[in-house]
């Protein structure tokens, strides 16, 4: 990886059971993110995706590209057009820098409103030494 690179992208389809689920799951209670009449009645066609699910999905397009054993330092977000069921978001990324393990990636998704999260991740990619070596050479043994 080297600065300029892009990512390859992830397409994710926003579906209202992931909306709903991804709410559920990060305890996220408010009714515009399982309520559809309560989300009209704040002004809001449908419900919407809240941002720990939006976190969570940059996230995974970030370990999906760099592998199982990246880690996440840092993600800092910033949210845009909501996504609704029916959108589609596509993730794009592309790497800012790299010092020795450590790389920063810019992302953004965008869906048929804009962009509905930019933002950078800050990540380590630990280098296949010896052991990461046996352990992949293992893991391919049947």
């Amino acid at each position: 990886m080297r600065p300029g690179d892009e990512l390859p992208p992830l397409t994710v389809p926003v579906t209202r059971t992931l909306i709903v689920a991804g709410a559920v799951a990060s305890r996220d209670y408010q009714d515009v993110h399982h309520d559809t009449e309560a989300a009209r009645a704040k002004g809001s066609p449908d419900v919407f995706m809240n941002i720990l699910t939006t976190n969570g999905l940059v996230g995974r397009y970030i370990t999906d590209v760099f592998g199982p054993r990246a880690v996440l330092r840092k993600v800092a977000i910033r949210l845009g057009a909501p996504n609704y069921p029916g959108d589609v978001m596509v993730l794009r990324g592309k790497v800012l820098a790299v010092d020795g393990a450590t790389v920063d990636v810019r992302v953004v998704g965008t869906n048929r409103l804009g962009h509905h999260v930019t933002g950078t991740v800050t990540l380590t990619v630990p280098a296949p030494g010896p052991a990461l070596a046996q352990e992949a050479a293992q893991e391919a043994t049947p």
